[in-house]
């Protein structure tokens, strides 16, 4: 089965911020979820178990608000007493000191509730993603091959890391902004009612201009961030490819054409995010043209009403203040909107994981096998990967325990999938497959596939040292049985010679040992296991001369005394077999030995044949 490569993680734009163009920003494309309001109650019952820290977490941010917005006021009644001592030519600097002294007591304690705040909102966000991550591993235990066959790593991936990451920063961050940004632009119209309605209304009258110069920039600049995005994606497919294979691009000298692409893709992604960021950065500096437009009136307002002796002049002060702060919630309520509609489509992407059709449930009691034997039976089997088109059908074999069966056949004949029903990988439309007698229905699943040793054609090989990677195949194994495994599989000698032997770590790729010693190292491991069944998925198709014949010779001590099913491409390699299965399109169209197929003189001897005197075949 081939590795798709990819992180997993989509590109994402530059820019951050308010009316940038970064996530949220008034200008970026958000995505929506299917069904928003079905999604955010699901999101929200997971929340239902922090319920005391959430009212907690609402009652701290009430408080530090409360006593943040008190604060200009209270500056207010200083420049007054300020400017009255100024007027009387007698300065009362104690009451100054005073209310000065009041003031960072109001701010010490606003901090200490926003600490509060915080420090209970990340317990709740991370413990609700803790349990959400803990959900979606135990699902891909449960869910069957046919999932992860049907969908890339990089769309699995994403929705793992980036979808629960995105969740977990909305929780922790845009909630409690949320709540923040309602509490203080409600306390502000509140404290600037108190000063002057008539300067409130002024504030006013500016909020529909500002609301409606931002509808229009945004909507100019979303088509360009639709297209940065594109060209970001063109840009970043074109760097992976040209990266993953720079060996091919150098040795067909590539090189410049390879570069002039980059550069002609980097030119439209260029032109792309400048006239995104460009037309979104004015959204800023208009909101602020006609902030200062609000200003100018509110002075002029309020120095009538101080005349007037409406109000006093650190109202003035004040209501400014009030003013400069009562924009800044309304922006981070549109900002946290948008970062609220794309996090309730990632948790719908999740909740769509979660939904996954799973295994079928095993059997209770299930039955296990304590000393198989290793006789594998397929009656009647018939199988089919959607319902409408069947693979195999009506599939007979009978394998006695010790046997060696080899399974040849044109692409796509169904080789494979044979090998996926045996480990139940995917369930049977019709029939049944017994192992020493019993149905693998009946059997507990890891107690079925801990009969199996696998070695497949693409090794798989984890970042670690090569003792590790050995020791993979039977959990607790010591220093002596990995040494074993690997003399038994002619893999001692090789892994002795590397500067660190055992000790070795391999990297993401394995590339720093060869395609034949990879195979090797998976031939131990299966050693190691000590398996009954043995499946191997021409192991050696990828190897030079010599290397196949070390493999071989590891292969030989492995099947010893064990049931195997050799998958084959290279007929050299399985003339010595108890019963080769001839197949195509999912049936079994020939069967025996090899010197009993080649006196047929049919498919298998064609296909053999064709091998060896370069014969054309016809497919049959």
């Amino acid at each position: 089965m081939s590795q798709q490569k990819g992180n997993g993680r989509p590109p994402g734009g530059p820019g951050r911020g308010p009316g940038m163009g970064g996530p949220g920003g008034f200008g970026m494309p958000v995505q929506k979820a299917k069904n928003f309001k079905g999604t955010l109650f699901r999101l929200m019952a997971y929340l239902k178990p922090h319920q005391t820290k959430l009212l907690l977490v609402l009652l701290t941010a009430i408080l530090s608000t409360v006593f943040s917005i008190v604060s200009p006021k209270i500056m207010g009644h200083a420049m007054t007493k300020l400017a009255e001592g100024f007027i009387a030519k007698h300065i009362d600097f104690d009451a100054i000191n005073q209310i000065l002294l009041i003031l960072v007591v109001l701010y010490i304690i606003s901090s200490v509730f926003s600490y509060i705040q915080q420090y209970l909102m990340a317990g709740v966000a991370q413990n609700t993603v803790y349990d959400l991550r803990k959900q979606v591993n135990a699902k891909f235990n449960r869910l069957p091959l046919k999932y992860f066959d049907s969908k890339s790593n990089g769309e699995i991936l994403s929705r793992v890391v980036n979808d629960v990451d995105n969740i977990a920063n909305t929780l922790q961050q845009s909630l409690t902004q949320l709540i923040t940004s309602v509490i203080t632009l409600v306390g502000i119209i509140i404290m600037m009612l108190t000063i002057s309605p008539l300067m409130t209304l002024i504030v006013f009258l500016t909020i529909p201009l500002s609301l409606a110069a931002t509808a229009v920039i945004a909507k100019r600049s979303q088509k360009y961030f639709v297209k940065q995005q594109a060209e970001l994606g063109k840009l970043n497919g074109h760097v992976e490819e040209m990266y993953t294979g720079h060996k091919i691009v150098k040795a067909f000298g590539r090189e410049r054409e390879s570069m002039e692409k980059f550069e002609k893709m980097n030119e439209q992604l260029y032109d792309a995010g400048w006239r995104a960021q460009f037309i979104s950065g004015i959204i800023m500096p208009i909101m602020s043209f006609i902030g200062n437009i609000g200003y100018v009136f509110v002075s002029i307002v309020g120095g009538i009403l101080v005349t007037r002796r409406a109000i006093e002049v650190g109202d003035i002060l004040a209501f400014i203040q009030y003013t400069r702060q009562f924009t800044w919630p309304i922006t981070q309520l549109a900002n946290i909107s948008n970062v609220i509609q794309s996090t309730i489509a990632s948790a719908e992407r999740v909740f769509e994981l979660l939904d996954e059709e799973e295994e079928v449930t095993e059997a209770n009691p299930a039955k296990t096998i304590t000393r198989p034997s290793g006789s594998v039976h397929f009656d009647h089997v018939k199988f089919g990967y959607t319902a409408d088109k069947t693979l195999i059908d009506n599939m007979n074999i009978n394998v006695l325990p010790g046997q060696t069966v080899a399974i040849v056949g044109p692409t796509g004949a169904g080789k494979t999938t044979l090998v996926n029903l045996l480990m139940r990988f995917y369930e049977l439309n019709d029939g049944k497959i017994t192992i020493d007698g019993v149905n693998i229905t009946d059997l507990k699943r890891s107690n079925l596939r801990g009969m199996f040793g696998m070695v497949l054609q693409d090794t798989w090989l984890f970042n670690g040292t090569i003792r590790d990677n050995i020791a993979y195949g039977r959990e607790g194994a010591t220093e002596e049985d990995v040494v074993n495994a690997a003399k038994a599989a002619h893999a001692d000698h090789f892994i002795r010679t590397l500067p660190d032997g055992y000790d070795t770590i391999l990297n993401e790729e394995a590339s720093n040992i060869s395609q034949g010693q990879k195979q090797l190292l998976t031939i131990a491991r299966a050693i190691l296991a000590d398996p009954s069944i043995l499946i191997l998925d021409e192991a050696t198709s990828s190897v030079d001369t010599r290397t196949e014949v070390y493999i071989q010779k590891a292969m030989g001590h492995l099947m010893e005394g064990r049931t195997s099913f050799v998958i084959a491409h290279r007929l050299s390699t399985i003339r010595d077999a108890d019963l080769i299965l001839v197949m195509n399109q999912g049936s079994i169209i020939e069967q025996g030995t090899h010197e009993e197929l080649l006196e047929q003189g049919g498919f298998y001897a064609d296909l053999y044949n064709s091998q060896f005197t370069g014969k054309a075949i016809e497919a049959v």
